[in-house]
């Protein structure tokens, strides 16, 4: 090796991150590809900086007043093993592929072993949940190991999850298990190539540490495997990083550790909008007339981003699952996916959380909660802001919800050429018709961009298969019956009707447990609707539903059709914008399910596949390695040991099914 300017070269002039890249002898060879190694990470902790930190050092549960951050280090975990990288993510820090195959990257990105430059700390917040005040909430199985400033002068904070205790664990470990850690991996960073503005995932790394969990909280609890992911956002504060400040909530009795501490509200809004929001900041001067307006516009520009989040979630069918106002990000980011959830079959008011018993965060109620929580987050700042300020421009909400819900949906139409009153009658008879026979959201869409414009000679053949196609994406009977199932026990059930007979008063009173009671009797009058319908009537009523859609979708059409000067340009667009709008691949529940059981026997490669399907959502042709087997068109089977583009009418085992309607004993898995 030379050695010039005090940077190594190598003889052949190889770049030092092995990149594959060559240079001429003599070069600076740090410059080839200005990737960092594991120890030349480029940290510019400015949080800690910039914010006030815990003076208590020691590891125990406490309130934390006065401060945003505790400082904490991770606890090492036994024979760290790598589950699966996503080479986007990590490409983010500015680190290279040949890093990861490092046996350094396991101890690092498991905690084992601290990076250089970090500075490990655990973020102090508040939160609602489920609409109550819950007081101090704070990391308690994340810590902050700093911010990177990579190649293209872009900061990224980096995260471990279930790396142990802080002061904020409360009564938990600290610790995450393979099965939620493969769940929020897949799904950040598939929300992220579905264009979702997401945190990322980078890497999951498991163990041969183990805690207890009881999986169903049934009691039988059994041991797993102790699992720690990375996650790379732009700043993980979210809304109840403000609510630290509120006073005593007269409702639940708590409030935040650092209740009237104006001054640190201030320096806590003033870090944001400058580092976060630089195009608000720059309009600041020092009087406090010109600071309310920039925190004014700062709250304007929250609103508007979390309108925009969850417009999209919705386009997408996504439900979150635990709408907390500690699980939102205050930059317009999906963060913390525990019990999330994909449509299946379109259903308004599809509860993704198994323990959300009244049915909060629905699918149809995630736009008003979110929309809430801006409000609860007005309420956190109204010591610099006040409510007479913020209240009055919450409509900004809905105004931009509007406008981006109405635009995505279009799209997934294939209704681009122009806009007529009628759009929206359109796509509100299309969501009808799905929910009424059950029909699969994701496939409903996508198949809609088969159908070429009225006037080609493909378009009756054309009209043949996605009426087909769509009657295959519709629920049975007996699918229909077991998912209006009744959750709750029928002596359950019994007992609250005989309170609404005996005593209804005491009924609102039960919270959450009567709204679970509300949704079930909602469940049981559905299913007495069905008590003497046949499979072939369902069959022959769903087949009306869609033949009469799809003839209002036609003359809709006809009309998309007239307004191009050139039809042959404006067929392509749309089946591109449609196609570019309805995903083919989403991380359904029991495709996260296969990829966990795999691994939980040590067989990671199903989540490295299913990760690839979901790096490519929109697309006809996925790249699949491996020894593959394929079911081709006419049924028979066969297995390609090399790599090989698959049709979208092939499957291999990493994609089986996994573009069609779940299998039936995906509706028995519960997320809570």
């Amino acid at each position: 090796m030379n050695q010039i300017g005090g940077f190594l070269t190598k003889p052949f002039g190889q770049c030092l991150t092995n990149c594959g890249h060559y240079q001429l002898r003599g070069t600076i060879l740090k410059t080839c590809c200005r990737m960092s190694t594991l120890e030349t990470l480029n940290f510019d902790n400015l949080a800690l900086r910039s914010l006030p930190i815990d003076p208590v050092e020691e590891n125990h549960v406490r309130q934390v007043s006065g401060a945003c951050f505790s400082r904490v280090k991770p606890m090492p975990v036994n024979n760290p093993q790598l589950v699966v990288v996503s080479q986007s993510a990590i490409e983010l820090l500015s680190i290279s592929t040949s890093e990861i195959r490092r046996p350094e990257f396991v101890d690092y990105f498991s905690g084992n072993r601290a990076l250089p430059g970090s500075q490990t700390a655990a973020h102090c917040y508040c939160g609602h949940q489920f609409g109550t005040f819950a007081g101090q909430l704070g990391d308690g199985a994340a810590m902050y190991l700093g911010e990177i400033v990579n190649e293209k002068n872009e900061r990224w904070e980096l995260q471990l999850k279930g790396s142990g205790l802080t002061p904020f664990s409360r009564t938990a470990d600290g610790r995450k298990v393979l099965r939620s850690s493969i769940r929020e991996f897949l799904c950040s960073e598939a929300m992220h190539f579905l264009g979702i503005p997401t945190t990322r995932a980078s890497s999951c790394v498991t163990s041969d540490s183990t805690v207890i969990r009881d999986i169903f909280y049934n009691g039988q609890a059994k041991p797993e495997r102790c699992t720690i992911i990375s996650r790379i956002a732009p700043t993980f504060l979210r809304f109840g990083s403000f609510e630290i400040f509120k006073p005593t909530d007269p409702d639940s009795g708590r409030k935040g550790p650092s209740e009237g501490n104006t001054a640190l509200l201030r320096q806590l809004l003033d870090y944001t909008v400058k580092t976060f929001y630089p195009q608000i900041w720059a309009n600041t001067s020092d009087d406090a007339q010109s600071k309310q307006t920039v925190y004014l516009e700062f709250f304007k520009e929250v609103v508007r981003r979390t309108a925009r989040l969850v417009a999209q979630w919705q386009a997408i069918g996504w439900c979150h699952g635990v709408l907390n106002t500690d699980n939102m990000s205050i930059v317009g980011l999906t963060i913390d996916y525990g019990p999330y959830g994909f449509l299946d079959r379109y259903d308004p008011d599809f509860i993704c959380n198994g323990s959300d018993e009244g049915g909060r965060y629905m699918y149809r109620k995630q736009p008003e909660i979110c929309k809430w929580n801006c409000l609860k987050f007005a309420e956190a700042i109204q010591k610099a802001l006040p409510l007479t300020e913020t209240k009055p421009v919450l409509d900004i909400f809905d105004e931009e919800y509007a406008t981006v819900y109405k635009h995505k949906m279009r799209r997934k139409l294939g209704l681009i050429q122009k806009e007529l009153p009628e759009d929206g009658d359109l796509l509100e008879s299309f969501l009808d018709s799905m929910n009424k026979t059950g029909c699969d959201f994701t496939n409903g869409f996508r198949c809609l961009s088969r159908l070429p414009f009225p006037s080609s000679d493909k378009f009756k053949a054309a009209l043949v298969e996605v009426t087909e196609y769509l009657l295959r994406q519709t629920s049975t009977l007996e699918e229909t019956k077991k998912y209006y199932k009744p959750k709750m026990d029928p002596r359950q059930i019994q007992m609250f009707l005989a309170l609404m007979q005996t005593n209804p008063d005491i009924l609102p009173l039960l919270g959450r447990t009567f709204d679970g009671f509300k949704n079930d009797l909602q469940r049981l009058e559905k299913q007495e609707e069905l008590k003497d319908l046949t499979e072939a009537k369902k069959s022959e009523n769903d087949r009306q539903i869609w033949v009469a859609w799809l003839e209002k979708y036609k003359e809709r059409l006809k009309k998309e059709e007239d307004a191009a000067t050139d039809v042959a340009k404006a067929s392509t667009e749309r089946v591109d914008c449609m196609n570019g709008a309805n995903p083919r691949f989403i991380l359904r529940n029991y495709i996260a399910q296969n990829a966990i059981s795999a691994a939980e026997k040590g067989d990671y490669s199903e989540v490295e596949r299913v990760l690839r399907l979901l790096e490519a959502p929109y697309s006809d042709i996925v790249q699949v390695e491996d020894s593959a087997r394929t079911t081709d068109r006419d049924g028979s089977s066969s297995v390609d040991k090399n790599s090989e583009s698959v049709e979208s009418d092939t499957r291999t085992h990493a994609c089986l099914a996994y573009d069609e309607k779940p299998p039936d004993w995906a509706t028995s898995l519960t997320v809570t």
